[in-house]
């Protein structure tokens, strides 16, 4: 149950989509259902990281919110370049951090914006913060009869259920989660191929046989019944050094300030999930009983309307807009698995490069054949290109833990 006493809540989007404000609008209707909005224990704050460059829209495509919806929340914080450079400033002039380390922390990337993100929470004086994406619903859908059957979820609520005597706190996902297609196996392409490709870019955790299972379900992961109807959270294990959690459907409980961590990614890479996740061996990290539909191939946005199909469609690798998303998914994995294998197995490190270096020379030639497209050649340059510079990529995911350690302590005293 959420704690007695007031609250103050974040809900943090890193976005750069022109649907924002749709998704924006379903999940505050979905707080106000909740009966969160009504909650005078319950302060609701809307914070916003936006990209202009990611889809070519400007600052009025998320600035510009309805009054209805702007009436169910206490508090709006929209950071652009400007928002983020006054901070910056303002940190650079108080001599907490350089400009060089500003650059680091606020720079450019997912990881860079939600450090932002979680920057103005803090400052601000917010207890938790929640971080919702851009193409993800509160629903969950089930594959328990024939046809597809569709229900509401109560994703920040279940969040502050639990958040208080966690650190973080991760929900489930369903929907089009992987970006990998549904295949048909020929004899240019055959599975065996295509599993050591996989299993060369991917994370070493990812196993094979739930790779296969939702491809051969059309790439859709259904939830799971036994988790909709329970109200328990569990303890995320730790499993080669990392409890795994994803970006979003993800709360931080801000009141320990001192075991808030900040996300980081390599330059052009993402990850900055994965990264957070090798840092928490001594953080208790929740897995709650929620889930969210994500819509990983922006195919579904008029389930925001109360359209909700029968059935999911299979995501087939037959159209140029699928291969292109499967292909750079490829590159930002390979980008960033040679730091994670750096952090997670730096005494195997040497050796798991030369055996992904194998795995692509012996499957590349296929993947560019089957999907006619010799850009997938790209991926083993992408992979030395990172190798030759993991040691400063850990060198810049140490220094922004160290960077946000100085923020950190600096708005503790202040904020006293």
């Amino acid at each position: 149950m959420i704690k007695s006493g007031e609250i103050n809540v974040g809900i943090g989007f890193a976005t750069g989509r022109k649907n924002f404000q749709k998704i924006l609008k379903t999940n505050v209707y979905n707080w106000r259902e909740c009966g969160l909005t009504d909650n005078i224990s319950v302060r609701l704050n809307l914070l916003v990281a936006y990209d202009l460059n990611y889809s070519n829209t400007k600052s009025t495509d998320y600035t510009n919110i309805s009054k209805e919806v702007l009436s169910l929340v206490d508090g709006t914080f929209f950071i652009g370049i400007n928002e983020i450079q006054k901070e910056i400033d303002y940190l650079t002039r108080e001599n907490v951090i350089s400009k060089a380390e500003a650059k680091l922390f606020f720079g450019s990337g997912y990881a860079a914006k939600r450090n932002a993100v979680i920057y103005t929470a803090m400052k601000n004086k917010m207890d938790y913060l929640l971080f919702l994406d851009d193409d993800e619903y509160p629903l969950a859908v089930t594959k328990t009869r024939s046809t597809a059957v569709w229900g509401g979820q109560q994703v920040l609520l279940t969040h502050l259920d639990n958040i208080e005597d966690a650190d973080i706190t991760n929900g489930h996902h369903c929907g089009y989660i992987s970006p990998i297609p549904y295949l048909k196996y020929n004899d240019v392409l055959q599975e065996t191929d295509f599993r050591l490709f996989i299993e060369a870019i991917s994370n070493d955790i990812i196993n094979w046989d739930t790779i296969r299972s939702v491809m051969n379900n059309g790439g859709v992961t259904y939830a799971d019944t036994a988790i909709l109807q329970t109200d328990i959270a569990e303890e995320v294990p730790e499993v080669s050094h990392t409890k795994f959690i994803s970006g979003a459907n993800l709360c931080i409980n801000l009141t320990r300030p001192d075991r808030v961590l900040p996300f980081y990614n390599p330059p052009g890479a993402r990850g900055e999930d994965s990264f957070l996740s090798t840092s928490l061996g001594q953080r208790r990290v929740l897995r709650v009983p929620c889930y969210a539909f994500h819509d990983g191939f922006s195919t579904y946005h008029h389930l925001m309307d109360g359209v909700l199909p029968i059935k999911l469609k299979y995501i087939v690798a037959d159209s140029p807009q699928i291969i292109e998303r499967f292909y750079k998914a490829c590159i930002g994995w390979i980008r960033y698995k040679p730091l994670f294998l750096y952090i997670t197995q730096q005494k195997e490190y040497d050796s798991k490069i030369i055996q992904m270096r194998e795995r692509l020379s012996a499957t590349l030639p296929q993947i560019c054949a089957y999907f006619e497209n010799a850009d997938f050649m790209n991926i083993s340059k992408e992979l030395e290109r990172y190798h030759r510079n993991v040691r400063k990529h850990y060198d810049e995911f140490i220094r922004t833990q160290q960077i946000w350690a100085k923020i950190n302590s600096f708005l503790s005293n202040t904020l006293r």
